[in-house]
């Protein structure tokens, strides 16, 4: 297995569902809304196995100050190859310096993102509107 890195946009829509119903993220419904906010991100990191998609990361940023990390996943048949910790790795070299970094984590992503280097932001309380099911 040799994974490599990608930023481009020209990802197929099938190979986006393909790995996000794998993960059972419910985005998959809404496939157009998907497809248009990964392309449409500030930053979009791609993981391939030749030529299959096996991890994607995006960011959303004012391009100075502030960025939120709303999806990093990776196929489940290559979790706990480091492939997720490159897709961050990729992330922090781009917005390392920032101000502020944010994203929310829930079950396993919270050991993963503070082994990255991220804690709990203080006493604040993580809130949304959200239209799926999965975080119960």
């Amino acid at each position: 297995m040799e994974i490599t890195l990608s930023d481009r946009r020209t990802i197929k829509i099938e190979a986006i569902l393909e790995l996000y119903r794998a993960n059972e993220w419910s985005s998959a419904d809404k496939p157009s809304e998907l497809y248009n906010g990964l392309m449409n991100s500030h930053s979009l990191f791609s993981a391939w196995d030749k030529d299959r998609l096996v991890g994607i990361g995006n960011a959303i940023s004012d391009g100075f100050l502030v960025v939120y990390y709303p999806h990093l996943l990776v196929h489940p048949d290559f979790q706990g190859k480091g492939i997720g910790k490159m897709i961050m790795d990729k992330m922090q070299e781009k917005y390392g310096h920032f101000h502020m970094q944010m994203l929310t984590a829930d079950g396993k992503a919270i050991d993963f993102y503070q082994k990255a280097g991220f804690t709990k932001a203080g006493d604040t309380e993580p809130m949304w509107i959200y239209k799926g099911d999965e975080h119960g």
